[in-house]
């Protein structure tokens, strides 16, 4: 089934202390990973959503400081202008997930399906926002009104779908990262 991917890059970054759509992951920026994993699972169009131009259509975030839900909202919204049923939504700073990552949740009955314990990703059919939806809004209370499913986290994805919003995390998934490409390389994986 073809989708719209989301990517949410309006984050303040605080704890990061830089733009994290901004930081390099071996050699490929966050948004272009995270557009390149969309695509292989079948995306018709990825959507940024938040501020910058990374090369892809993008919406700005309604109103500034409004939360990741505001983002998701306008998000949601291009999704369906451009035609697309259902939703895979994902946060910048989850740049190492992976295709087995996201095939799950991509893979849910409708309305959709996100990871126990986990706010991002997820996957929305429709791809309709619950009413009212917006600024002030947690990404838990959307998924709960959204009527998603919670799956459990693939073994050994957590930490990856969890993204890094330190750079202590960012240097955890940028190792296993690389780990994971050499072994790819020698013909491991």
């Amino acid at each position: 089934m073809e989708f719209a991917a989301v990517i949410l890059v309006g984050g303040a970054s605080s704890r990061m202390g830089r733009d994290k759509a901004a930081l390099d992951w071996n050699g490929q920026g966050a948004v272009a990973r995270l557009a390149d994993v969309s695509r292989r699972l079948g995306a018709g169009i990825v959507i940024t959503a938040g501020r910058g131009d990374f090369g892809l259509p993008g919406v700005d975030d309604p109103e500034s400081g409004g939360g990741p839900v505001a983002g998701i909202v306008a998000g949601l919204g291009a999704a369906r202008a451009a035609g697309f049923a259902r939703a895979l939504v994902m946060a910048v700073d989850a740049a190492t997930v992976t295709r087995s990552d996201l095939s799950p949740i991509l893979g849910a009955s409708a309305p959709g399906a996100a990871y126990e314990g986990l706010n991002l990703p997820f996957v929305i059919d429709a791809p309709d926002s619950p009413p009212g939806a917006g600024a002030g809004w947690s990404v838990r209370r959307f998924i709960a009104e959204a009527g998603l499913a919670r799956l459990p986290v693939p073994l050994g994805a957590a930490e990856r779908l969890r993204g890094a919003n330190t750079p202590e995390e960012r240097e955890r998934l940028l190792a296993a990262l690389t780990a994971r490409e050499a072994d790819k390389d020698r013909g491991l994986s």
